[in-house]
């Protein structure tokens, strides 16, 4: 269902928006107290933010980066961004890798504002609608396997975000191949995603000569990525391309 902020909503409704925005970015958590961001809250209803702030604060809290930043590995992250941010599955290996990329290169905040600050954010829920899960509508010039993969990503109304660490889709993106809808109590493809492994692609390491920069291949699986790309991150190295390769 769809929540938007109106001039006329009264402040129930702008309780209703705050704990939807906090179901749906975060990934449907429990929420205590102390952990609520009662500053950004009262500037939503104080109309000092929109919605679309409001959503990029609760992004960027220690909440969601403790949850699916800091514990999961980066193909992980980037697909929950999808959801949570953009209420979809992303397409293909070259839109997760764009991001990956982006938040080794640019940091945490520059992911996070680059589906914010989307055109296709602002066309699904300008400035005040609440995010919602589109991918499991079929939408306009989407591709037939953005809507089978929203499944895997979107297991339920009881599901909790934060209690899968391992990508859903990294084996179905990497390769481009469909993605089968299965009854949600079926949890076996999640391992052997993340065993497949992956070639990544770097280059211009900081220990390399002004005039030569070299171009290194690391070959890992999908549950070691996290600590491969936090390496070639130190040398300063860029990568350029993740591919699956077997």
């Amino acid at each position: 269902m769809s929540l938007e902020l109106w001039p006329t909503s009264s402040l129930e409704d702008v309780e209703t928006i705050i704990r939807a925005v906090y179901k749906q970015v975060l990934g449907n958590p429990h929420v205590m107290e102390s952990e609520r961001l009662v500053a950004a809250e009262s500037q939503l209803c104080n109309r000092t933010i929109t919605v679309r702030e409001f959503v990029r604060i609760v992004a960027k809290s220690d909440f969601y980066r403790s949850r699916y930043f800091e514990p999961c590995a980066p193909y992980r992250f980037v697909e929950l961004n999808f959801k949570h941010l953009l209420g979809r599955a992303p397409q293909d290996q070259a839109e997760v890798s764009e991001h990956i990329r982006r938040c080794v290169e640019q940091g945490y905040d520059a992911e996070i504002d680059s589906y914010i600050d989307s055109d296709e954010y602002q066309s699904a829920f300008g400035e005040n609608r609440v995010p919602y899960f589109r991918g499991t509508v079929s939408q306009p010039g989407q591709k037939q396997v953005v809507y089978n993969r929203m499944f895997a990503l979107d297991r339920g109304p009881s599901q909790i975000d934060s209690a899968v660490r391992s990508s859903q889709l990294v084996y179905a993106v990497a390769t481009n191949s469909p993605t089968p809808i299965r009854p949600a109590t079926s949890r076996g493809g999640a391992y052997a995603a993340t065993e497949k492994l992956f070639k990544i692609v770097a280059t211009g390491a900081k220990f390399d000569s002004p005039r030569r920069r070299s171009t290194t291949e690391y070959i890992v699986s999908g549950s070691k990525m996290t600590p491969q790309i936090q390496r070639i991150n130190r040398t300063g190295a860029r990568i350029v391309s993740i591919t699956e390769i077997a």
